[in-house]
Formats: C-alpha cells, sequence, structure tokens
C-alpha cells in the first residue's frame, strides 16, 4: 500500500486529509503529541469519521497507526518510506515540527536520492510554502536542492469542522465528525511526483487565485455574517439562528456577490461570475448547517486579525479600490465588525479582543487607522462613508457601544 504520514492527528488531519487518503486505499500514519490519541490508533488499527449533512453517514477509516512526536528515530524512518507527507500542526507547531521534517528529508535523499518529497501544507496560513521553505534552507544548509527536491504544496481549506461536545469524546475519542464538503485545493505546479490519484483533490494552476477566493468568498462570508448577526440578535449563540433571518441572509449573499464581483476583476481568466455565484450560494447553504454548531462567536472574534490590512475584509476592500471599485457592503461589513461583542459560553471575550477592548477608541476614523491600516488623508472619502454606517447603525440597534 502507498503511505501518507500525517503530522498532526487533530480534526483537520483525521476528518479531512486521513478522509481522502484513506478511502484512496492509502495506509495512515499518524504523528502527534497526544499520547492517547497515538495509543488508540495502534490498538484499533482505524477510526470512525460521522458525516453531519442532511443524513448521517459513517466512514470507517482503516489501515492506521500512530507515532509520538518525541520517538525522533521512528518518525525519521516514516518520513523516508512515506509516498507523500501532509501538515495539519498550525503555525506554532510548524515551528517544532519542520527540524524534525529536515533531519528526515536529509537522510531521504541519501538513501533514495531518486524520491522527491512532496508536503501538503493543510494550514490556513499565507504562504505558507515560503515559511516553511525559508527554515528548511536554513536547516539543511544552501548546497541542499530544496527547491527541485522538495514539494510544498499549499492548500485552500474550507473544510467546517463540527462542534464536538465532552459527550461526544467520551463516547468515542478517536471518532471525528465532518461535514459533507470534501475537496482540497492544492497547488498542481509543487507537486515533484506526480499528483496522487486521490478522489478529492482539486490541484489547480493559479493556487494564488484560489486562496484569495477562499479569503473574499469564505472568510469575509463567514465573518460578515457574525457581525450583521450579532447587531441584530446579540442575544443568538448558532450562526444557523442568525441565518435563519431573510435580511441577514441577504445582507451576508450581498457583500460575498460584491467581493466576488473584485475577485472576477482580479483573476478574469481563472472564474466566471456563474462559478462564483454557485460558490457562493453552496456556502450559504453550508453555513446555515446545524449539526456544525458553528457559533457567531467562533466566527466573529479576534478582531485585530480578521479587521487588519491583510486579512478577509480589508484586503479585498483594498483590492476593490485598486480597480477603481469602491465596495459600500464590503466597508460596511468591516464598520460591523468594529462593534462585535460576543462572549464564549463562559461569559467571557477572546484573550486577544479582551486585550483590543482594554484601549479602545470610540472613533471609527482611529480604528480604521489603527486595525485596518487606511491612511487619514488618502482614504477620507472611506473614512467618511465609515462615519455615516456609524451614524446608521448606532441609531438602528442602539448598540451597547457608539462609534463616532
Amino acid at each position: 500500500m502507498k503511505k501518507i504520514l500525517i503530522f498532526g492527528a487533530g480534526k483537520i488531519g483525521r476528518s479531512f486529509i486521513g478522509q481522502l487518503f484513506g478511502r484512496a486505499g492509502y495506509a495512515i500514519v499518524f504523528v502527534d503529541v497526544d499520547e492517547k490519541i497515538i495509543r488508540l490508533l495502534n490498538q484499533r488499527g482505524s477510526y470512525r469519521i460521522i458525516i453531519k449533512g442532511n443524513r448521517e453517514e459513517v466512514y470507517l477509516i482503516e489501515h492506521v497507526r500512530g507515532v509520538h512526536f518525541s520517538d525522533e528515530a521512528k518518525v525519521i524512518e516514516e518520513i523516508i518510506s512515506a509516498d507523500i507527507i501532509a501538515l495539519s500542526v498550525g503555525q506554532q507547531g510548524l515551528i517544532s515540527v519542520i527540524p524534525m521534517l529536515a533531519k528526515g528529508i536529509a537522510e531521504k535523499k541519501e538513501k533514495l536520492p531518486g524520491h522527491h518529497v512532496d508536503i501538503i501544507i493543510a494550514e490556513n496560513i499565507i504562504n505558507g510554502d515560503r515559511f516553511i521553505r525559508e527554515r528548511l534552507i536554513r536547516l539543511l544548509g544552501p548546497s541542499f536542492p530544496v527547491d527541485s527536491y522538495v514539494g510544498l504544496i499549499e492548500t485552500s481549506i474550507g473544510k467546517m469542522v463540527p462542534i464536538m461536545t465532552a459527550a461526544d469524546l467520551a463516547e468515542d475519542s478517536l471518532q471525528v465528525f465532518a461535514e459533507p464538503y470534501n475537496t482540497l485545493i492544492l497547488a498542481k505546479q509543487s507537486f515533484r511526483n506526480p499528483v496522487p490519484d486521490v478522489p478529492g483533490l482539486a490541484p489547480k494552476e493559479n493556487m494564488k487565485a484560489w486562496v484569495d477566493r477562499k479569503l473574499f468568498i469564505h472568510n469575509l462570508g463567514h465573518a460578515a455574517c457574525a457581525y450583521f448577526g450579532y447587531l441584530k440578535f446579540p442575544g443568538k449563540k448558532y450562526l444557523f439562528e442568525v441565518l435563519s433571518d431573510k435580511d441577514i441572509r441577504d445582507q451576508t449573499y450581498g457583500v460575498m456577490h460584491e467581493s466576488a464581483q473584485v475577485l472576477l476583476k482580479k483573476y478574469p481568466d481563472e472564474f466566471s461570475s456563474t462559478q462564483l455565484e454557485d460558490h457562493i450560494t453552496d456556502l450559504i447553504n453550508r453555513f446555515q448547517n446545524h449539526a456544525l454548531k458553528d457559533t457567531v462567536f467562533r466566527v466573529g472574534c479576534d478582531l485585530k486579525r480578521k479587521l487588519g490590512q491583510e486579512d478577509r475584509l480589508v484586503y479585498p476592500l483594498r483590492e476593490g479600490m485598486k480597480g477603481g471599485m469602491f465596495s459600500d457592503r464590503i466597508l460596511y461589513a468591516l464598520v460591523c465588525g468594529f462593534y462585535f461583542r460576543a462572549k464564549d459560553e463562559s461569559g467571557l471575550y477572546h484573550p486577544n479582543d479582551a486585550l483590543l477592548f482594554s484601549d479602545y477608541p470610540g472613533d471609527i476614523a482611529a480604528l480604521l487607522t489603527i486595525i485596518s491600516g487606511f491612511e487619514p488623508l488618502k482614504d477620507k472619502d472611506l473614512i467618511r462613508r465609515a462615519q455615516e454606517f456609524c451614524h446608521h447603525i448606532n441609531i438602528k440597534f442602539d448598540p451597547e457601544i457608539k462609534l463616532i
């Protein structure tokens, strides 16, 4: 059997990457720091995936085992013998994983010089390939042919993972929930070996366009829905609850449609209006999946990042302005984000938001400058329009905090 080595036996690792390759006939080896998960994987040799959609389905993923991250010699053996590698450990986890990857890659080249290494970066981080490449070069030395020997394959992770309760985990610590969506978009040209024949893999030539599609439509629509929903229904917990309101659905569709027009202008040869409209409709339906139990708090929190100049609202807004498109709906969603005050189940703000609110100006111009990176003079028309939106929000919603 072909083998995939997956660093990270978490939700994406098991419910997405493991599912795709396991159902395609690959043996799966997980590397993780969770001793209990590794022990159970080795005891059972399989785990269950529960698909939460219109109807519930159960998949059994077999030919599975685990290696604890601390067993360096064994992990390096697995790197050498793997047909393909995937990373799903988060950016902080990558910092720990990359040195071990470098050792395994160096040994593989020495023992199997004709066998290139392909690494699927199943992480939602911008320029993940560059992040890993720079560190591999530093560790392996400038003479090592990182670019020709190692394929660093960026992805666009669009899969949403349903919330699992303590009772779900107590029933079976290895089982994972997943939504029906199961397409992994990845960079075709980054492979050094042939692209694996695995159903669900969607290799793309222009990966930057598809990464932007995720940010401009999926991430933007998700956050906008939370911000619109919180202002109208501050007491509602779940995303599907606020989306049951037609006005919120229409607002969410409107901002996603406006951002899609920016995307279409930026990449006219990659997308069509019909493709993007179908994608928006599909996403709004997926956002309403009750089984996901996605909360307004989770989707909207961490404002300094999500309202920042390189993220889901400001980046499309700026790209539209570059192309002569003034995107009112995106700007309105951004302004709504500055009013967001949702708390978690314990009644607490996200830690980053609590810190932000401790020194929070009540002035939208200051917020757009400090958080979103707009310039008071250059972007004065945008700031003036944002102030008009604040006036409208203050009157219509009478929120806890008023911005001027």
